[in-house]
């Protein structure tokens, strides 16, 4: 479905922020992608998306396909309508407008069907039936989150990107979106989730990858994932590592993979 081979990203055509990065989606799997800020996932979505000459950053080395279609040079309309959306971080609702309103901008790309498509969003999303003639700015941060979601599958996306969706929710709001994804995947919507939350992105992802410093460290089946050392560590918390606060302040064991 999704395939990323060695994608270099400058920006202001002097920082390089992804090395070479490489990377699989199958079609209609869950994939996860994790790393701490600044590793380079955000920018790796923007270079998927079409959205790095927003920021004046460029592909200047590598390729990437979706399906048979070479899209590393494609702009950000001609991506979509070859079949891949996208959920920003921080949601990016379209504070002034209501519900549905945001509903029918995400299916401006649609040649008909908007009706049945509104439906079978407010079908995955019950609540959102429910504040339809509300303004989106006054929704919830979880209730923001399901609508960005919803604009974009609006356009019936072969491909997903979420990033960071349960960024500043609440624990149960979490496992909401958690279990919405899932349900998504199964409608046959693949899914590249991008998360800090490793335990929510591999409770439901089949494999997963490890981002730090513009570049992977790690790819594993997701169960793996979650049994190995370094991941529990750094990414799940340590466990029985530490006994104190001063112990995992002064904790320093090297990563293997920067070894």
């Amino acid at each position: 479905m999704l395939s990323v081979r060695n994608v270099e990203v400058v920006y202001n055509d002097v920082i390089l922020v992804l090395r070479g990065v490489s990377l699989e989606v199958p079609k209609g799997a869950i994939v996860a992608l994790l790393g701490a800020n600044g590793a380079g996932k955000t920018t790796l979505l923007r270079a998927l998306s079409g959205l790095l000459d927003i920021h004046d950053g460029a592909i200047t080395k590598g390729e990437i396909h979706l399906g048979d279609t070479p899209i590393h040079h494609l702009d950000a309309p001609r991506i979509v309508s070859a079949g891949l959306g996208q959920v920003l971080e921080g949601r990016r609702v379209f504070a002034e407008f209501t519900v549905e309103e945001n509903l029918r901008v995400g299916g401006h790309t649609r040649r008909g069907g908007l009706t049945e498509a509104i439906e079978e969003v407010y079908e995955l999303f019950p609540i959102l039936k429910e504040r339809r003639r509300r303004t989106a700015g006054y929704l919830s941060g979880g209730e923001q989150q399901m609508l960005a979601m919803g604009r974009a599958l609006i356009a019936k996306p072969d491909l997903i990107l979420l990033d960071e969706p349960s960024l500043g929710l609440a624990p149960r709001i979490v496992g909401q979106i958690r279990d919405i994804i899932a349900q998504v995947n199964a409608r046959g919507t693949t899914v590249l989730l991008v998360e800090q939350n490793a335990t929510m992105a591999l409770s439901i992802a089949e494999h997963g990858y490890v981002m730090e410093h513009g570049k992977v460290v790690m790819d594993k089946p997701a169960a793996e994932l979650l049994e190995d050392e370094d991941i529990r560590d750094f990414y799940l918390g340590r466990g029985d590592l530490a006994t104190s606060y001063r112990d995992i302040k002064h904790y320093k064991r090297r990563k293997r993979w920067l070894s």
